[in-house]
């Protein structure tokens, strides 16, 4: 239930949510890992603000990363390159056992590619709230089950391209939602009444950054979107690293200065990167296991004909 109810006319605007999502996660993930006792203020705000509210917009997002990599390439193809995603999930396990990579590539594998037989639109939408409504079922557990529900999602708002008058009205009605449950949410410590309230606040999130997004913006975000797969990876990385020193302050506000130190870095990184080259280091290296040939990165110039769209497949 995220990335929109409008039709993203651009891939940049893809990017640009799936970078918004990275700063999100990279923030929530690295409260996650933290020791939280005593409660603190900011634990509040970030488990009523942020918490559970960025992966849906990844994982809706990979929805429609799927129909675009479809467009020009076989089912094969896509099989391979969910193969290394899961094999990237795997190594990065290794040192950080909340990767969620591992997860899309499977259910990316057991749901979105039958489902692509199937005609799309809305019964495709249909079925992701379907499935994401049996994630949400206290004995199904929620969490990595919410994810196939929302990859059908993003198929189907893809496929659909409601229009985009939808933007306001669909902003101000899932943020008031997101308030209500989430106030619901905290009152009773009903955790599917929680979830709900996530979901809708992830929805907020999206319509939201399309109503504000412009170029300045946009050029902030685009980079870490672009790059998504690279920034995740090594923004757990630092969070392994940054642990002992995390748990070590009571206030949390280490959290929020790592998340932002890491972001920044991130940002300049990856806007220098992609002034060089075309993908980013793990989105090159990916590419070049899909396709078991050496895929060309290198720029030739600032203003390269051959620039592609923004890579389409990273989750």
């Amino acid at each position: 239930m995220v990335v929109a109810l409008v039709p993203l006319t651009r891939i940049r605007e893809l990017d640009a949510l799936r970078g918004f999502a990275v700063g999100g996660i990279m923030l929530v993930n690295t409260w996650q890992h933290t020791d939280k006792k005593p409660r603190v203020p900011l634990d509040w705000a970030i488990e009523a603000l942020f918490q559970s509210r960025f992966y849906p917009i990844f994982s809706t997002l990979f929805g429609i990363s799927f129909l675009l990599f479809l467009r020009g390439n076989s089912r094969w193809a896509l099989l391979s390159r969910l193969f290394w995603l899961f094999c990237f999930g795997k190594i990065q396990h290794a040192f950080y056992e909340g990767e969620v990579l591992t997860d899309y590539a499977f259910w990316g594998a057991v749901v979105l590619l039958p489902v692509s037989f199937l005609p799309g639109g809305l019964p495709v939408l249909l079925l992701g709230v379907v499935v994401t409504a049996w994630g949400l079922l206290p004995q199904v557990g929620g969490g990595v089950m919410l994810i196939p529900g929302l990859f059908l999602v993003g198929m189907g708002l893809w496929q659909l391209r409601p229009s985009r008058e939808l933007l306001l009205p669909g902003f101000a009605a899932t943020a008031l939602a997101a308030v209500l449950l989430t106030a619901a949410g905290s009152s009773t410590g009903n955790w599917v009444v929680y979830s709900v309230a996530a979901l809708a606040g992830a929805a907020a999130y999206s319509l939201g950054l399309l109503l504000v997004l412009r170029p300045r913006l946009s050029a902030v975000l685009e980079p870490l979107g672009r790059m998504a797969l690279t920034n995740y990876v090594s923004g757990t990385a630092v969070i392994v690293l940054a642990l002992p020193l995390l748990n070590a302050d009571p206030t949390r506000w280490s959290v929020v200065a790592l998340a932002a130190l890491t972001l920044l870095l991130q940002v300049l990184l990856s806007r220098w990167w992609l002034e060089r080259y075309k993908y980013g280091p793990l989105e090159w290296l990916w590419r070049c296991l899909t396709w078991f040939r050496l895929v060309p990165n290198r720029l030739e110039s600032g203003r390269d004909q051959n620039r592609p769209l923004p890579d389409p497949g990273v989750p």
